[in-house]
């Protein structure tokens, strides 16, 4: 059976770890060609050498277009298209109320969350996908879609991801689809703070009784990449595990629907 993205190639942003790596793990495991950027080369390459042959990392800060413009033509050299984009790269330095961040914060959150999906967008866009088209995989949040109190401005900047998301699939349709995953709460890194000392309460909390792992985001993400989605654009995808449900039914036993039922109170 043949790879459902053999002869295609992905670029994954902030792929050195977490979702992005597993991402670049399955887009090649499906038979893609990967590009893997990180902020440094050496963790950008370290990062590819585990992926598989046809993965390449390159040293890009996402934020910094020289080097992502760099990233895009030796991508090109290299493997001759680019046919996925995944703007995975992320950043929370403003934990906490909004009214509480300064201006810098404010900055680095959106050049990072934001700025950065629109600027990987146009260079790829220029590059091949205008000519050739494409799928572009925007990484957003279910902190896009509901307030928190200690992630506003972190929300804030996923909500105008989510946006961009439907903004750009309107405007680059019908070559190139443009999505977006919203993942809850995922064991990486930058959400550690969100489950790493209390992971058995937090997956309490949602309804199939874990926190995410990065493959349960890949996964999706190469679905969105695939053929097998290419009558979906503009849409944003919930992997939250059932988290936005709310808080869950507790357990009942047949035993103790038995014993209601016969005491009259089943209504």
């Amino acid at each position: 059976m043949t790879a459902p993205l053999e002869g295609r190639t992905a670029i994954v942003t902030g792929a050195s770890r977490g979702i992005g790596l597993a991402a670049a793990a399955g887009l090649h495991a499906a038979g893609a060609n990967v590009v893997l950027t990180a902020r440094t080369r050496e963790a950008a390459e370290a990062a590819a050498s585990t992926v598989g042959e046809r993965a390449l990392g390159i040293g890009a800060h996402a934020t910094d277009q020289t080097r992502a413009r760099a990233c895009v033509d030796r991508t090109m050299e290299t493997f001759g298209s680019v046919d996925i984009l995944v703007n995975n790269a992320g950043t929370n330095p403003a934990y906490g109320r909004v009214l509480s961040q300064d201006h810098a914060r404010f900055a680095k959150t959106f050049d990072v969350n934001l700025w950065a999906p629109v600027m990987w967008s146009q260079l790829v866009v220029e590059a091949w996908m205008q000519a050739n088209g494409g799928s572009i995989i925007n990484t957003a949040s279910i902190s896009g879609l509901a307030p928190d109190p200690d992630l506003g401005l972190y929300g804030a900047s996923k909500a105008a991801l989510i946006f961009l998301t439907q903004q750009l699939a309107a405007e680059l349709g019908p070559g190139i689809r443009v999505n977006a995953i919203a993942p809850g709460v995922v064991r990486t890194r930058l959400a550690e703070l969100l489950w790493k000392d209390h992971e058995p309460e937090v997956a309490g909390r949602i309804p199939l009784k874990r926190i995410g792992e990065p493959e349960d985001v890949a996964a999706a993400i190469v679905f969105l990449a695939a053929p097998s989605s290419s009558w979906i654009t503009g849409e944003t995808l919930v992997i939250d595990g059932g988290q936005r449900l709310g808080a869950t039914i507790p357990d009942v036993t047949a035993a103790d629907f038995r014993a209601g039922d016969s005491a009259g109170d089943r209504t």
